[in-house]
């Protein structure tokens, strides 16, 4: 499988290299893919991935992993090409920044980010998942417990194979997966992200936790 990853920042790195580790083919969709930061990450990455221009990226990959900040990914997604009939994996969340306030959702809860993204992606089977954590947690989901516990993978889509699919990708980097439900859902794993990220952020910065799930 090879994943288009159009975002290359800490997340969207993170969740190219634990891919990579685990035989994924990666391709990076970037603005400059002969930088310098460019070739950092492909020597972190490893497995032969390579970066193109993001058109190119997402056309020749069978998923695009979006993980942009939320202000330009309504233009990346139009400069990324015909996504139609591309898993296209929305990680990212409508977080704004709020004076005295700090990070805010900029969407909710009649809407979400990943509700606009399928918009802008007409005939692409858009799945929300990968946002409710940190590049931390992408990089190692690892927490021993008494319990043998793995973090949970809330996801949420239209697209029964497309979500069968993304589920696959949660368990190859160690998470179990939980289908949260259609695309509306993303309505409630958005705040769920903000809430990680205020808890991650305060104080003394702690972003080493996840969600888990018990059953009976």
């Amino acid at each position: 499988m090879k994943i288009a990853i159009i975002g290359a920042g800490n997340d969207g790195g993170a969740l190219g290299r634990s891919w990579a580790r685990v035989g994924r083919e990666i391709y990076y969709g970037v603005r400059e893919p002969d930088s310098d930061k460019t070739r950092l990450l492909l020597a972190e990455t490893g497995n032969a991935a390579a970066a193109a221009p993001m058109v190119e990226a997402a056309m020749s990959a069978d998923v695009v992993a979006l993980a942009t900040p939320w202000n330009v990914t309504a233009s990346v997604l139009a400069s990324a090409g015909n996504l139609a009939g591309k898993i296209l994996i929305n990680c990212t969340n409508p977080l704004e920044f709020a004076p005295g306030v700090g990070l805010e959702l900029a969407l909710g809860f009649s809407d979400s980010g990943a509700e606009n993204v399928a918009r802008w992606s007409p005939g692409a089977r858009v799945v929300k998942a990968f946002n409710t954590y940190g590049c931390e947690n992408f990089a190692d989901p690892h927490y021993p417990n008494a319990a043998s516990l793995k973090p949970v993978m809330c996801f949420a889509g239209d697209d029964r194979a497309a979500k069968e699919t993304v589920a696959g990708l949660a368990v190859d980097i160690g998470f179990e997966p939980f289908d949260a439900g259609g695309l509306r859902a993303a309505r409630e794993l958005e705040p769920l992200a903000l809430l990680w990220i205020r808890r991650a952020t305060s104080g003394e910065r702690r972003p080493r936790f996840t969600w888990a799930r018990l059953t009976r």
